[in-house]
């Protein structure tokens, strides 16, 4: 295993709402992701997701409240909690969630990444 630059990382690609594998911990993966726009509402039934803020600034709705997260900040949510993700400019994000779990959870779009690309 060598070492990591997320920066150089988020380099290597474009697209929005994609996350990539840049790492794996304990049954994990570690993903990057660049984030713009509304996500959609949805949940996940078993696994909790946390968001971890590189650049830019995010905003995590709630159905009963709103997260509004800046560079260096994270915040996990619990499993079965529904959420949308609003990014209204670039935002870059490192993700850690067990291996089997879907961006979008219990909703199917065309923003679902069904096979995860590794950088």
């Amino acid at each position: 295993m060598s070492k990591v630059n997320l920066k150089e990382k988020l380099t290597l690609f474009e697209s929005y709402w994609d996350p990539k594998i840049v790492g794996e911990l304990n049954d994990q993966y570690v993903k990057v992701a660049k984030l713009k726009g509304e996500f959609l509402w949805h949940h996940h039934e078993n696994e909790d997701e946390l968001f971890l803020v590189i650049k830019g600034q995010l905003l995590i709705k709630l159905r009963d409240d709103e997260i509004e997260l800046n560079e260096g900040e994270f915040y996990i949510i619990p499993r079965g909690i529904e959420h949308m993700p609003v990014a209204e400019k670039e935002v870059h994000i490192l993700l850690f969630e067990p291996k089997g779990t879907v961006n979008t959870g219990n909703a199917d779009s065309k923003k679902t990444v069904h096979k995860l690309k590794r950088l």
